[in-house]
């Protein structure tokens, strides 16, 4: 039998489960990834197979740490390109990328390149930075080995395990799949 203690304390429960779901529901990070941008250093540079391979990228980072909970925030392509003096200006001008960032409402953004001196290996590159400040969070380098999609994706993941491990740890690395 309910008593009016008892129904008031389960009402009390019920407020409190709910103001930690909302809190927790709104405390989300939020981080936006700009479009990576290709720099390929080998003897036939940007061909359309690494301009394809620097362009999915974004999509699946954001993939990989939304799924681990994060909010992802999307820079419009045109605000990009008006912050961009040229190639490689955004990720080496933090302030910039974060001003950008801040305006569409990120507490985070990761600037990143795909860095190809090789066939054989390429590397991810990235510079997470805190938007309201400016300041560099960490910078980030994942070797990918040739050019499979696999290959790129399973360095996505490393990257995506990098960041988080500077920001919330939550985002679980995916087992390796068989063949």
């Amino acid at each position: 039998m309910k008593t009016k203690k008892t129904g008031r304390l389960y009402k009390l429960l019920g407020s409190i489960c709910l103001m930690f779901f909302t809190v927790t529901l709104y405390a989300q990070t939020r981080i936006a990834i700009l479009d990576f941008e290709l720099s390929d250093v080998t003897l036939a540079p940007n061909i359309p197979a690494e301009i394809n391979r620097t362009a999915a990228i974004k999509g699946m980072l954001e993939a990989e740490l939304q799924g681990a909970g994060y909010k992802i925030i999307e820079v419009g392509m045109e605000a990009q390109i008006k912050a961009n003096s040229g190639f490689g200006y955004l990720f080496n001008h933090n302030d910039v990328a974060a001003e950008l960032a801040h305006k569409a409402g990120a507490d985070y953004v990761l600037v990143g390149r795909l860095h190809k001196p090789s066939y054989l290996f390429a590397y991810l590159m990235g510079h997470l930075i805190k938007t309201d400040t400016g300041g560099l969070i960490e910078n980030y380098v994942v070797e990918t080995k040739g050019g499979d999609k696999k290959l790129t994706h399973k360095a996505v993941e490393a990257l995506a395990s990098k960041i988080d491990y500077n920001l919330d740890k939550i985002y679980i690395t995916p087992p390796p799949t068989k063949k």
